[in-house]
This record gives structure tokens, sequence and C-alpha cells, in this order.
């Protein structure tokens, strides 16, 4: 069975973590409605994408 040599240092593991944080979702103003949407993904709020309405708004 595979164990361990010796004790991961606090350091060495912590740089092996430092990729493991959220990251913050990027987000884009829908030039139909102001509202803020993912970008290349269809505005919730209008339903709007590529500046035509693709799905009906579901709010209206």
């Amino acid at each position: 069975m595979a164990v361990p040599k010796r004790k991961v240092s606090r350091s060495r593991r912590d740089m092996r973590r430092a990729h493991d944080s959220l990251k913050s979702m990027a987000h884009a103003e829908c030039p139909n409605c102001g509202e803020l949407k993912r970008p290349h993904h269809v505005c919730a709020s209008c339903g709007h994408y590529d500046n035509r309405e693709v799905v009906e708004a579901a709010g209206l």
C-alpha cells in the first residue's frame, strides 16, 4: 500500500491549493433591456440573444 514518506508541509500543501479558489463570474449588460447577463447566454429577463428574441420572456 502506498504511504507518504514525509509529512507534506503547510506551505507545500497551500501552494498546491492556490488554484482551488472560486472565480467570480463575468457579467455583461444586455443591449436590449440593460439587465446583467452572462456573456454568450440568452438574457433571462427579456429572452434576447445577439440582438434578436430567441425565447419568449418568462417574466412578462
